[in-house]
């Protein structure tokens, strides 16, 4: 079976918790067998879709994990970067026909909860991103097969 190779795009912002993700996310890629191809730091979760967009043109790249913790402040702040993020991830995921995995904790997390789901967010985004690896590469061998299929 051809090796899963994953780019991996993670939030500056709230560095504490995102460079743990990252790490947690890089370990659980190799038990995986997947392949880190790159991985890319921006500025904060507001700024991951660019990125996503540019990894997703490489012909190299078969999925893009995303890590992000969007902690809730004062204001709404967080829940209109969280909103935005996911909905251009899921258009991106759409039109470039590749896997995005949304690792990004939050909105409405506190700092506290953000913490706690480390381990989760960044383990279950590598394996979301890897087994849809795996579905779209058998989807586009079923060809044309009729019914019901499950893959």
């Amino acid at each position: 079976m051809e090796k899963v190779r994953l780019g991996i795009v993670v939030s500056k912002f709230n560095f504490d918790i995102t460079y743990l993700m990252l790490q947690r996310a890089l370990q659980h890629a190799k038990l995986l067998g997947a392949e880190v191809r790159v991985t890319v730091m921006v500025s904060g979760s507001f700024e991951i879709p660019l990125a996503v967009s540019k990894l997703l043109k490489r012909e190299d790249i078969d999925a893009v994990v995303t890590l992000g913790a969007i902690i809730q402040g004062e204001t709404k702040h967080d829940e209109m970067v969280g909103y935005q993020v996911a909905r251009k991830l899921l258009d991106l995921s759409i039109e470039f026909s590749k896997p995005i995995a949304f690792g990004i904790i939050g909105p409405g997390a506190t700092r506290a909860q953000a913490q706690e789901r480390i381990d989760d967010y960044s383990k279950r985004a590598v394996e979301a991103a890897v087994e849809m690896v795996h579905k779209m590469r058998k989807l586009s061998e079923l060809g044309k097969i009729e019914g019901i299929v499950e893959i």
